[in-house]
């Protein structure tokens, strides 16, 4: 029988609003969206078919990759349109690449439709340009929590890089990563953030510098963002200009 693309499909760092016009599309077209844990509500409330949570939280029961893929596979050989709903970009650190593996290894057309990143539209709701000139050349997006069997980040090259780092996922190794800088040279007073929840209604962030990052991961918790770098200051000022 003939079978729909399955769609991968990046929902953002939580507004609605900055869904693309595909992404709502799509969305609203699906007979089945298969959603992340942190999807926004206001977001899941967009869907019109059936709704199947199939979230990934650390430390937390989650589903099975494995299982995901399956169901997927199952869903769209049944003939229905399928939406693979992921936070963020599908391709930044969403495990998008597996799945369409997983479905074109089953012979199945796969569409991507990509999504702001939280690592960059999350820290511009802070005030945080990750890249600026007169600061920072550019930015490296990196993981906190490699997977089983990877390999860690080469924190070291990375604090030699003068690049501003945004760290995912890494607010319960956040000391660990932290020494590792600071032992690669990078100054304790090196401007640092941390990124709440950006652009729903729990955002909140901290400011400060590379030593107090821990502190700010602990009061805060998950899902954080861990900025580092001269830009930082910025959202500093941003802040500072909010409240005036």
């Amino acid at each position: 029988m003939n079978t729909h693309p399955v769609c991968l499909v990046g929902a953002g760092p939580g507004d609605p609003e900055l869904l693309t016009v595909r992404a709502l599309k799509r969305l609203e077209a699906a007979d089945v969206v298969l959603a992340d844990d942190l999807i926004d509500p206001r977001v899941l409330a967009l869907v019109k078919g059936r709704l199947l949570r199939v979230g990934k939280r650390g430390g937390c029961i989650s589903t099975d990759q494995a299982f995901i893929h399956a169901l997927m596979v199952r869903e769209a050989l049944a003939g229905q349109r399928v939406v693979r709903l992921k936070g963020g970009d599908p391709f930044v650190f969403g495990r998008g690449g597996e799945e369409v593996d997983a479905l074109r290894d089953a012979g199945l057309e796969v569409e991507v439709v990509s999504g702001l990143t939280s690592g960059i539209a999350g820290v511009a709701a802070a005030g945080i340009p990750v890249t600026d000139r007169r600061a920072s050349p550019g930015v490296i997006l990196v993981t906190g929590h490699p997977g089983p069997g990877c390999a860690e980040p080469d924190w070291a090259a990375l604090a030699r890089s003068g690049l501003t780092l945004v760290v995912y996922m890494g607010v319960a190794r956040c000391a660990g990563i932290v020494q590792r800088l600071l032992e690669a040279g990078m100054a304790p007073s090196t401007p640092a953030a941390l990124v709440h929840a950006a652009h729903t209604p729990a955002q909140a962030e901290r400011f400060g510098c590379l030593h107090e990052l821990p502190a700010l991961a602990a009061a805060l918790g998950s899902p954080s963002l861990l900025v580092i770098g001269a830009v930082c200051a910025q959202g500093v000022r941003a802040a500072l200009a909010r409240t005036a």
